[in-house]
Order: structure tokens, then C-alpha cells, then sequence
């Protein structure tokens, strides 16, 4: 009794059908009943009866189809690990979810660090056959603890992949990560300690590492891209040769140059058992986000990944980094982040790249700016022979600037639904998933969207009412903003303190002693000191033009400070 009564619930959507069902079969029993009940008839009569026959006919048919459509909802809603919300979902094509994630294109990522994690998580909620190839290199890091004791390889990028492959994440995240504390087993990690276990089994790394997909039951595979000792070097612009990642950054900003070219040591470097040839079976490949000369071009100078990658038919996709990286990509935009990759690995390797809008409150970039980080530009028209599309990629987590993982997700398998349309694959079963699930996803986006508003509105309303004083409509719009702002001006104070700090100390340092400086510097500190104690004239107009921008920059800030409190 309590199982049928279950379909009466508002949340069964199941009494609108049997409603529907209810009324056909009353409309076709009335139009029976008129036929049977009628000596005479006229043809307005007999028009009469007919058309209330064939409106409780469709009725009946229409209700009885939607009627077990719902109840094959409900069955997979109930069965479906994925649906963890489902007060929140109502996925009207969920006949076909089940095989979506099966039957699901086969999409390879390359990559590495937080750019390559992102896209997995997103992606994981439209199929299965996701396959993640990262990098096993810790590029001149030292090793932990764990791994001298274990004597294992640096996975660090490997359980990454796997953590945002996994189902629940978060706890998968705390189980990878927890580092034991105390007894024999102190400041060992467990991810360690597993990988360890998987490969005495298996005696074989890279097949531990694929079938550790089926033993912790994770969303697709991950595949390193070799088993080689791989290490990075990067020839800088003048000549000069870094051998560990950790140091490029800062012998770019102390040669004042930038990266020429970076290539892998030892050179020959051979591809992992199952990387080709899931390249091979790919009917998308994704290249990105990432360090450009650290995460993605590295993975793709191992012999024989480019060359697979230009071999494919399939969709090739480069998506590209929101904002610079200090010491990589300073002053790049899209195109430099593309003809990096063509110039290492030779063209054919991309042919669509999905670029972010670039808007984002400005507040947020200028915190990035002072770090010496910048929006990527998107200058599109100086690279040729490849799509541009540009999509709404990012958000602010925690005050930094991310790629959402859904925005991504669905700009990919957007793309991919516009090529099977192109191949006039409508009907096909892989389209008709991935595009009611992706317009499903949008419907729930805006609905999400929606709710956080009104909540927002909500949050506002009750704090007003347990206000006293008004609250201006302005700070409560821009209040994100002006919080960013306020950060972003401690930011300031706080360099402004350093410098001012480091300052005194070399002060010190040269009065002790400690501190000797040439005679060329010295002479040159003596000239720079004696120009600044001359007041500013008509006559000295670099002086003079630096003071007026300096008045008008303090009154320009002035005036925004107003405007924002």
C-alpha cells in the first residue's frame, strides 16, 4: 500500500498523467455513448462527437506515454548514483542517462596540475569514457618523506587526476591525502602507501595505475604519459639553460628574457602501455588549461603522442589559460599560448580553441595584477587555420580567478553535439543524450542561478529588518567589489611595508659594513640622491610631468574611493 502510495507524492510528477489518462478515456466513452444513445444525426452533430473521440484518444495515448516515461524516471532517479540532489533535478531525458555515461563520446585530456583536474570533473558527469594522460615527473622537486621510505615515483598529478575522477571527491580527496601520524606508518601517505601495494601486485606500474580505475571505482581511466624518468629543461631567450622547473620563474625575472624552448632530458622518452592507443580511439582530444611549459607541452614531447595526435580524426581542442603566469607566459596572449605548441610540436596538433570572455570584476584582475598576472588577450586575428570560440569560462573561488568546471564541461560536449550535427547525426544515440542532458544542465543552471539571487535578496532583507540603519542599495550591490578593493589596498600596504623594511635593512647592512658596493654604483646611487634633493622647475620637465601625474593619480584615487564608499 505505502509503495503505491508513493506515486501520489508532488515530487512523482505521476497524477498530471493519470489525470490526462482519466479524462481521454471520459471523452472517448462520452463520444461511444452519443452514437450509441442517437436515433438521428446531423453532420454538425456527428463533426461533434468525432472530434471529442479523437481529442480523448490522443489524450489517453499521450497520457499512457508519458505516464510510463515518468514512471522509467523515477526508476533510474532512484538508481542512479549521479542524481544526488534530486529534490533539485528533474531531467526529463533520464531514459537515456544511464547509457549516456556508457555510450558517451571517448574524450582523452592532456595536461596536468589544476587546469587539466578541472576539466575532469566536469566532464565525468556526461560519460565514462574519460581518460585523463598526466605527467609522472617532479620536475627537480625534492622528494617527501613518503616517497624516500616507499621509493615511489612522483605521483602527484596521477592522484590528483584520480581525486577528481572519483564520485565522492571530497572524501576521496581526505582518504589520498591523509599522511599518518604516529606508529610505524608516521608521515607516510596513504596514496603512496596504495601505489606501492598496486604495483607489487601487478608488477607493472602503468597497469596498477589503469586498473586502480576499476578497483576504486572511479569515472574513466588515468594513464601516465611515460614511465621514463622524465625531467623539464627550458632554454631561456638569451642562452641560458634551467634544468628544474621550481627555478624558471625566477631566472626569467633575474635575465630579464624569457623562454625560448623547453624540451625533455632524456629526449627519448617513450610513451606509456594504452597512451596511443587512446589517442587512437578518441573522438575528442583536449588539450589545457595548464603551465604551458610545465604541464601541457611536456606531455606532448614524448615520441609519439603528437605524431598520434595529428594521426586523429578527432575534434582537437586547445582551451586556453585565463590569466599569464609570472616567469611563463608573461605578456602572452592566446595566440603565443598556440604557436608555443606548434612551434615544440608542429601544426595539425589544434584545431578548435575555446577562449574566456574576459569578464570578470575588475577588482579580482587588479589583485592578480599586482602579482604580476594578467587576462590573457585574446588577439585571435594573428593566428590562422584554427576556430576561435569564445565561451564564459570562469569564475571567483575564494578571490581567485578559476575555470568552472560545468562552463568548461559544457562548452566541450556543445561542441561536440555541433559536430555530429554537422555529420547530420541528429538521430544518432550519443547526440540525443549529450544534447538533452547539456540542455537539461542549462535549465538547472538557471534555475540554481535563480534561487542563489533570491536567497541573496532574502539574506539582504532579513539584515535590513535587523538593522536599524538603512543599508544603501549601492553597497549592496557592489559589495563583493568594494571588499575586493579593500583587499586589494592592504595588498598595497602591506608591499609598501616590505619594501620600506628591506630598505632600512640594507641601511644597516651598509653601515656595518656587511654590504659593499662597487664604485660604479656607488657614484651612480651618489648622482640619483643629489638629482632628487633639487626642487622641481620649469626647467627639469620630466620632473615636472612625474609630479602632475602623481597629483592627478592621488586625486583620480581620491575621487574612486568616493565613489565606492
Amino acid at each position: 500500500m505505502n509503495g503505491i502510495m508513493q506515486w501520489f507524492k508532488s515530487n512523482s510528477k505521476l497524477k498530471r498523467w493519470m489525470l490526462l489518462i482519466l479524462v481521454g478515456i471520459l471523452l472517448i466513452c462520452y463520444g461511444t455513448a452519443q452514437i450509441l444513445v442517437s436515433e438521428e444525426m446531423e453532420f454538425k452533430d456527428l463533426a461533434k462527437i468525432i472530434i471529442t473521440f479523437v481529442i480523448g484518444f490522443l489524450a489517453t495515448v499521450l497520457g499512457l506515454i508519458y505516464f510510463y516515461k515518468r514512471t522509467l524516471e523515477i526508476l533510474i532517479e532512484s538508481t542512479d548514483e549521479r542524481m544526488n540532489n534530486r529534490k533539485n533535478v528533474n531531467v526529463n531525458s533520464l531514459i537515456f542517462d544511464k547509457k549516456v555515461y556508457d555510450r558517451g563520446p571517448n574524450i582523452v585530456v592532456i595536461g596536468g596540475g589544476t587546469g587539466l583536474n578541472t576539466v575532469l570533473t566536469g566532464l565525468k558527469k556526461y560519460t565514462d569514457n574519460v581518460t585523463a594522460i598526466v605527467t609522472i615527473s617532479d620536475y627537480g622537486k625534492g622528494k617527501t618523506e613518503s616517497r624516500k621510505e616507499l621509493e615511489t615515483m612522483p605521483l602527484d598529478d596521477v592522484k590528483d587526476s584520480m581525486i577528481s575522477l572519483a564520485k565522492q571527491e571530497e572524501q576521496f580527496k581526505r582518504l589520498f591525502n591523509y599522511t599518518f601520524t604516529e606508529g610505524k606508518l608516521r608521515n607516510l601517505t596513504f596514496s603512496d602507501i596504495y601505489f606501492s601495494a598496486m604495483k607489487n601486485i601487478n608488477n607493472d606500474f602503468a597497469n596498477s595505475v589503469i586498473k586502480s580505475s576499476e578497483v576504486l571505482n572511479i569515472t574513466g581511466k588515468v594513464i601516465p604519459v611515460t614511465l621514463d624518468e622524465m625531467n623539464i629543461t627550458a632554454e631561456l631567450a638569451n642562452g641560458y639553460i634551467v634544468t628544474e622547473k621550481s627555478k624558471i620563474p625566477e631566472m626569467v625575472y633575474n635575465k630579464v628574457t624569457k623562454i625560448s624552448r623547453i624540451y625533455l632530458n632524456p629526449t627519448n622518452c617513450r610513451p606509456a602501455p594504452g597512451v596511443i592507443e587512446a589517442i587512437k580511439n578518441a573522438d575528442c582530444i583536449i588539450i589545457g588549461p595548464g603551465s604551458l611549459y610545465t604541464n601541457v607541452i611536456p606531455n606532448l614531447l614524448v615520441n609519439g603522442v603528437a605524431k598520434a595526435i595529428k594521426e586523429s580524426s578527432a575534434l582537437k581542442m586547445y582551451i586556453s589559460n585565463i590569466m599569464t603566469e609570472p616567469g611563463q607566459t608573461d605578456e602572452y596572449g592566446v595566440s603565443d599560448h598556440i604557436n608555443a605548441i606548434i612551434e615544440h610540436c608542429g601544426s595539425g596538433i589544434v584545431d578548435y580553441c575555446i577562449y574566456d570572455t574576459g569578464e570578470i570584476v575588475p577588482e579580482f584582475i587588479k589583485k592578480y595584477n599586482l602579482e604580476g598576472q594578467y587576462l590573457v588577450e585574446p588577439d585571435i586575428d594573428k593566428i590562422k587555420g584554427i576556430t576561435f570560440l569564445q565561451r564564459n569560462l570562469s569564475m571567483v573561488s575564494k578571490c581567485c580567478i578559476r575555470h568552472d568546471p560545468d562552463l568548461v564541461a559544457g562548452a566541450v560536449i556543445e561542441l561536440i553535439c555541433d559536430d555530429l550535427k554537422y555529420q547530420d547525426k541528429q538521430n544518432d544515440p550519443q547526440y540525443l543524450m549529450l544534447n538533452n542532458k547539456l540542455r537539461e544542465d542549462k535549465r538547472i543552471s538557471k534555475i540554481k542561478k535563480r534561487m542563489a539571487k533570491e536567497a541573496s535578496k532574502t539574506e539582504i532583507q532579513d539584515k535590513l529588518n535587523s538593522d536599524s540603519k538603512r543599508i544603501s542599495k549601492f553597497k549592496d550591490k557592489y559589495s563583493d567589489r568594494i571588499k575586493s578593493i579593500k583587499q586589494s589596498d592592504e595588498m598595497i600596504r602591506l608591499k609598501e611595508q616590505k619594501i620600506k623594511k628591506d630598505n632600512e635593512t640594507i641601511k644597516e647592512l651598509r653601515k656595518s659594513g656587511y654590504m659593499q658596493e662597487d664604485e660604479e654604483t656607488l657614484r651612480f646611487r651618489k648622482e640619483y640622491e643629489e638629482v632628487m634633493k633639487q626642487p622641481v622647475t620649469t626647467k627639469n620637465p620630466i620632473g615636472e610631468k612625474n609630479n602632475i601625474r602623481h597629483k592627478n593619480k592621488k586625486g583620480k584615487r581620491a575621487k574612486n574611493r568616493k565613489r565606492y564608499y
